[in-house]
C-alpha cells in the first residue's frame, strides 16, 4: 500500500483528495494536516467521510511527513516550497496542487506570485503533471507540478490544434466559466451567495494568475511563442470548467474531427464528443473526464473548441491521482473510475 499525507486537508481540494484516496485500492491514509483544526476528526468535518476516513487532523510536521511515500499539498501558494526540500530528502514524492512549481523561471513565478522562490533550483526538476504531455516524464519524476484546473481545460482544447501546425499561434482565445468552488473555501464577501446567485461575471482580465502557466504549456507544444487573450469568469454554480476556445486555422483542409479522435483516442480521460455537440458541465461533475468538441462555423477560418472539465477532479484532485498512480506504477485509472453525477 502507498501511505499517502495530505498537507491542508480542509479546503475543497484537499477534501476531494480525501474522498478519492479514501476509495483508492493502493492506498493507506497516514497522516491528514491542519493547524487550524488539529485534533478535530476528518468525518466532523466532512461528514460524507464518516466511515471512511477515521484520522484526525494534525499540525504538519516534518517527521511524520517523511514517513509517507507519497505527500499532497493542497495548500496556498507560497506553502509547499518551504516544506518539499527536506521531504524530497528523505525520499518523499511530493505532488503540488498549488502554483509552487508550475513555473519554469524563479523570476516569472515571483513576478506573478509578489513572494522570493525559496527553492528555485527545483523548478527545472519539477515535472509539470498533465499526464496527456507529460506522461513518461511523470512516471520518473519525484516532484509533480500539478496543473491549474483553467489550464487543463485550456490546453487539453488546443493541444491537438498547435500539435499539427494548423492554425496560426498568435491568434489564440480562451473564454472560461468556472464555479465558485475554484476559488477555495474561505470567507470573502465576494463569494457569498447572494453575491454570485444570478450573477455572472468576468475577472482579472488584464492578468490572471493562470496566464503564465497556460502559455508556457503551449508555447513548449507549438515550439515558438504563442499569443493568447484569457478572459475568466465567474458563474453561480459549484463545480465546473467550461472553456470555449478560439484560434484562426491555417490549413484549410484539415479534418478537425479526426485531428482531435486520432489524437486522445489512447487517452483515458479525454472524451472527444461526436460532430455537432455541445458539451456540459454536469457531464462531468464528480469525474476526473475532460470532455471535448471542436466545430468549424460556417466552415469558415475559425475553429472553436469547447472543453469542459470539474475543476476540482480533473482540474485538481483527481489529476494529482492520476499522477500519483503514473508515479507509482499503478494503472492510470486506478481510483478514477467513477461516473459524473446526474443531475
Amino acid at each position: 500500500m502507498i501511505k499517502a499525507g495530505i498537507v491542508g486537508g480542509t479546503g475543497y481540494t484537499g477534501v476531494e483528495l480525501l474522498r478519492l484516496l479514501a476509495a483508492h485500492p493502493s492506498v493507506e491514509l497516514a497522516v491528514i494536516t491542519s493547524r487550524g483544526e488539529k485534533g478535530v476528526k476528518v468525518s466532523e468535518l466532512f461528514p460524507n467521510l464518516r466511515g471512511r476516513v477515521d484520522l484526525a487532523f494534525v499540525e504538519p510536521d516534518g517527521v511524520v511527513l517523511k514517513g509517507c511515500d507519497v505527500v499532497f499539498f493542497a495548500t496556498p501558494n507560497g506553502t509547499a516550497m518551504q516544506s518539499v526540500p527536506a521531504l524530497l530528502k528523505a525520499g518523499v514524492k511530493i505532488i503540488d496542487l498549488a502554483a509552487d512549481f508550475r513555473l519554469r523561471q524563479a523570476e516569472e513565478w515571483e513576478q506573478w506570485y509578489g513572494i522570493p522562490h525559496i527553492c528555485p533550483e527545483l523548478l527545472t526538476e519539477a515535472v509539470y503533471g498533465l499526464p496527456e504531455v507529460n506522461r513518461e516524464a511523470i512516471r520518473s519524476a519525484r516532484l509533480v507540478a500539478n496543473p491549474g484546473c483553467y489550464p487543463t481545460a485550456v490546453q487539453l482544447g488546443f493541444l491537438p490544434l498547435l500539435e499539427a501546425g494548423v492554425v496560426d499561434p498568435q491568434s489564440l482565445i480562451a473564454d472560461a466559466k468556472s464555479g465558485v468552488s475554484g476559488a477555495g473555501r474561505k470567507a470573502e464577501i465576494g463569494f457569498l451567495l447572494c453575491e454570485v446567485g444570478d450573477n455572472f461575471k468576468a475577472y482579472n482580465v488584464p492578468a490572471h494568475r493562470h496566464l503564465p502557466e497556460i502559455r508556457q504549456g503551449l508555447t513548449a507544444v507549438a515550439g515558438g511563442s504563442v499569443e493568447l487573450i484569457f478572459t475568466p469568469h465567474l458563474i453561480p454554480m459549484i463545480r465546473g470548467i467550461h472553456a470555449t476556445l478560439y484560434a484562426t486555422l491555417t490549413d484549410s483542409q484539415v479534418d478537425l474531427q479526426a485531428l482531435f479522435e486520432q489524437r486522445y483516442a489512447a487517452e483515458p480521460f479525454v472524451d472527444v464528443l461526436p460532430p455537432k455537440s455541445h458539451p456540459e458541465t454536469r457531464a462531468v461533475r464528480g469525474s476526473n473526464q475532460c470532455r471535448l468538441a471542436v466545430h468549424r462555423p460556417q466552415n469558415g477560418k475559425t475553429v472553436v473548441v469547447l472543453s469542459v472539465i470539474d475543476n476540482l477532479v480533473k482540474g485538481a484532485a483527481g489529476q494529482a491521482v492520476q499522477n500519483m498512480n503514473l508515479m507509482f506504477g499503478l494503472p492510470e485509472g486506478t481510483g478514477l473510475e467513477g461516473i459524473a453525477l446526474l443531475p
